[in-house]
C-alpha cells in the first residue's frame, strides 16, 4: 500500500512538475507522511531519484515539440549542476533559516508580479541574443543552482519567472528550458546525497516511472495548450507554494 500511494503521488507529481515545477509540493510531503520513521536526507533524496528522470523526460518532449536553445542551456546546465553541488555543501556549513521565513514574501512578490504583466510571458519575445543571452543564462543556472542545492523549494518555479521576465521568453519556452536545467541542479543533489547513502533506490525506481509516465503526459498538454494555459498553472502553483512556505516558516 505504501508503494502505490507513492507511484500515484510521484504520477501527480510529474504531471504538474513538467509544466512550471512545483511538484516536490506533492511527492515530499507524500513521503514524509507515508515514511514518518525515514531519516528527512533519505526522503529528499529518494524524492530526487524519482523526480530528476520525470524532469529529464520533459525536458525531452519540450526539445522535440518546442526546441531548446542549446547553445546556451548546455553551458548554464553545467553550472546550474556545479552550482547545486556548491549549495548542498554551503547547507551543511551556513544554516538556511532565513531562507524559509524570506521564501513566502520573495513568492508573494512574484506571484503579485505576474498577476499585474497580464501579457508577460503570452508571446516569445526573447530579449537577447548570441553572447548576452548565453551570459544571462548561465546566470540562471548558476544563482538558481545553488539555491537548489542549499534549499530547494520552488526552484522549478523560479527558473519559468527569470527565462520570462528576464530573457523574454513565454511561458511554454520557458518551461522548456526551466526543465533541463532542473535536471542539471536535481542530478547535483541526487550524487551527493546518493554518495552519503540517502536514497531509497528500489523505491525510487518505481517512483521514477510513474514520474516519467506524469511528466510526458504533462509535457504534452502544456505544449498542446500553449503558453496562456503555462501561465495559469504557474500562477496556480507560486500561490500553492506561498501557502506552503508560509506554513513551514511561521506555523509549523
Amino acid at each position: 500500500m505504501e508503494t502505490l500511494v507513492l507511484t500515484l503521488a510521484s504520477l501527480f507529481a510529474g504531471f504538474i512538475d513538467s509544466i512550471v515545477g512545483g511538484g516536490g509540493l506533492i511527492l515530499v510531503p507524500a513521503l514524509f507522511s507515508v515514511l514518518p520513521g525515514t531519516a528527512p536526507a533519505t526522503l529528499l533524496g529518494t524524492n530526487k531519484s524519482a523526480s530528476v528522470w520525470g524532469t529529464a523526460a520533459a525536458a525531452a518532449q519540450f526539445h522535440r515539440r518546442v526546441g531548446l536553445r542549446w547553445r546556451n542551456l548546455l553551458p548554464a546546465g553545467v553550472l546550474a549542476f556545479a552550482g547545486s553541488l556548491a549549495g548542498a555543501w554551503a547547507v551543511t556549513v551556513v544554516p538556511g533559516e532565513f531562507l524559509r521565513k524570506l521564501l513566502p514574501l520573495i513568492l508573494v512578490a512574484l506571484l503579485v508580479y505576474t498577476l499585474a504583466r497580464k501579457d508577460m510571458g503570452v508571446h516569445h519575445s526573447p530579449r537577447f541574443s548570441g553572447r548576452a543571452e548565453l551570459l544571462a543564462t548561465a546566470t540562471i543556472g548558476a544563482l538558481l543552482g545553488v539555491y537548489d542545492g542549499f534549499f530547494g523549494p520552488g526552484t522549478g518555479s523560479f527558473f519559468v519567472f527569470l527565462f520570462v521576465r528576464w530573457l523574454g521568453y513565454d511561458f511554454l519556452n520557458a518551461a522548456g528550458s526551466a526543465k533541463l536545467l532542473n535536471v542539471m541542479t536535481n542530478l547535483g543533489a541526487l550524487l551527493l546525497l546518493g554518495l552519503k547513502g540517502h536514497v531509497l533506490w528500489q523505491l525510487g525506481l518505481t517512483m521514477a516511472v510513474a514520474n516519467v509516465a506524469g511528466s510526458v503526459v504533462g509535457a504534452r498538454v502544456a505544449i498542446k495548450h500553449g503558453a496562456t494555459f503555462v501561465r495559469k498553472v504557474f500562477i496556480g502553483v507560486v500561490a500553492a507554494l506561498i501557502l506552503k512556505t508560509a506554513y513551514d516558516a511561521f506555523l509549523r
